[in-house]
């Protein structure tokens, strides 16, 4: 998905307008083209497709935790941000961890509603290690529910368990108590 900068730049030109101001002064003169530079920045999941790299040493279990996101609700287009925990069994190879952090960034950044990103990274996790035991939990605050309509900066947990973490109770708890030092602690609003 190609961003079109220059529509974004006349939309945001527009809604400074709507809203009373003068897009030429000088405070708002670049305002669209920063604005449309920030979408494209913010929305480059879109685009990112990578390839994996496997070794074939195995673990019992790989937990990548506390991954920092920043997403665009897509109801608001008001940013949502937390941390990510990814945890898999493998299956006789382990995928590069950087690519779990890449998996991360190509679901968070797109407009997201938090359960669907959720549900995407793991689906993408089981299809890049092979493995159909993932389990993967967000943690967010969604300024759309902080900064408007119910003001309430409530961190917001959303889980996809898959395969063996949905049946072995004990091993969801052993990803738990992995992620609890890295779990998103919100912050002040």
């Amino acid at each position: 998905m190609a961003i079109d900068k220059a529509k974004i730049e006349k939309a945001v030109r527009m809604i400074l307008e709507a809203i009373g101001e003068d897009p030429d002064r000088e405070g708002l003169r670049d305002t669209p083209r920063r604005v449309a530079d920030m979408f494209e920045e913010l929305l480059e999941g879109y685009e990112l497709n990578g390839e994996y790299t496997w070794f074939t040493e195995s673990s019992d279990l790989v937990v990548v935790s506390g991954i920092r996101f920043y997403s665009l609700c897509e109801h608001h287009l008001l940013p949502f941000l937390g941390v990510a925990h990814v945890a898999y069994l493998p299956r006789g190879k382990v995928i590069g961890l950087s690519k779990v952090v890449r998996i991360v960034r190509k679901y968070t950044r797109r407009l997201q509603i938090q359960e669907r990103m959720t549900m995407q990274i793991a689906d993408e996790m089981i299809k890049a290690t092979g493995s159909p035991d993932v389990m993967v939990v967000t943690e967010a605050v969604h300024l759309c529910m902080a900064m408007r309509g119910v003001k309430t900066p409530a961190p917001t947990v959303v889980a996809a368990v898959r395969g063996a973490f949905a049946t072995d109770k004990s091993l969801k708890e052993e990803v738990y108590k992995i992620i609890e030092p890295h779990r998103f602690r919100g912050f002040p609003l």
